[in-house]
């Protein structure tokens, strides 16, 4: 069996940053083991496999798997494989815009693309309105330790530690400073004993205001070790999360808001993302995340 894929870098204009994405194309007679084991050979982030949809007005149905298991929704795979097959359809060159219907296991999922010269962006709304997960988190000291920070180093301005859930779920920790954020680390044993009692936890996500960029809200750090990913250089799902957290901690009025965010600079691969929530009654109607990709290299699979 042959099968073509894909490697794109995404949340990025330039390649060499941003999230790394392999997307295997007419993936539909693989089975599942097959999939996990590809998805290691690539050994990225995340690899997602495009197969038929179940309804033919869709573009497709995406199975989005990482080196510990499959997932229901992520970022960085939903807006890079959308970006491929949007510019696998039209011309190259050619300035577009369309959308991409996928088919996730967290729910239907549209992507706005966006192609002009040699650019192209996108921007998907989020399956599922994240929200507060009703828990007992883990108090300052215990996760300063598990994350190499002081106690004093978390939380500001009304931003506090929480679990946030929406499709996936991470834990969220805001930091005060740049230099916060940048010292810190998993460490353990503390941050297995930090998540044992969270059940399916495995993902931090931390951030602080600011960034390189003059229009950079947040510059954010995400770990997620247990699941393979020592560090994440753009998690589009945990940014779309963050707007529950905004929503409470920014105290934010009905209508539209938007930020920029930065990940992953920290660690060589710079990313810019862009998180729009709707706010509708006191309460958040809809999220979208958006970004660039750059498509990196192709080839064929020979199984």
């Amino acid at each position: 069996m042959k099968l073509e894929f894909h490697t794109l870098d995404v949340f990025t204009t330039r390649k060499f940053g941003g999230n790394p994405l392999a997307v295997v194309l007419g993936a539909d007679a693989l089975s599942t083991e097959q999939m996990q084991m590809i998805c290691r050979e690539f050994n990225l982030s995340e690899t997602t496999f495009v197969l038929k949809p179940d309804d033919a007005s869709h573009t497709a149905k995406v199975r989005i798997f990482f080196p510990g298991g499959e997932m229901s929704f992520a970022g960085h795979p939903t807006l890079g494989t959308a970006a491929l097959l949007a510019e696998l359809k039209n011309k190259p060159g050619c300035t577009f815009e369309t959308t991409i219907t996928l088919e996730l296991k967290a729910g239907l999922t549209p992507v706005r693309i966006t192609r002009i010269a040699d650019r192209i962006t996108g921007v998907f709304t989020a399956p599922v309105v994240p929200y507060h997960v009703d828990a007992d988190l883990p108090g300052v000291q215990e996760t300063a330790q598990a994350l190499n920070l002081d106690p004093a180093d978390i939380g500001f301005d009304g931003h506090g530690i929480a679990l946030l859930e929406g499709g996936p779920r991470f834990f969220y920790v805001p930091v005060k400073s740049r230099a916060a954020l940048e010292k810190s680390r998993i460490l353990e044993p503390y941050w297995s004993e930090l998540i044992k009692p969270l059940n399916s936890l495995d993902a931090a996500y931390l951030y602080t205001r600011g960034g390189d960029g003059p229009a950079a809200a947040f510059r954010s750090r995400m770990y997620a070790p247990t699941g393979g990913i020592p560090e994440d250089p753009a998690t589009g799902s945990a940014t779309a999360l963050l707007a529950a957290q905004l929503l409470t901690a920014e105290k934010l009025v009905d209508g539209s808001h938007r930020w920029q965010l930065e990940q992953g600079y920290e660690m060589g691969r710079p990313s810019d993302l862009a998180l729009e929530a709707d706010v509708t009654a006191g309460k958040l109607s809809a999220v979208r995340v958006g970004g660039s990709a750059v498509r990196m290299m192709s080839g064929v699979l020979d199984l």
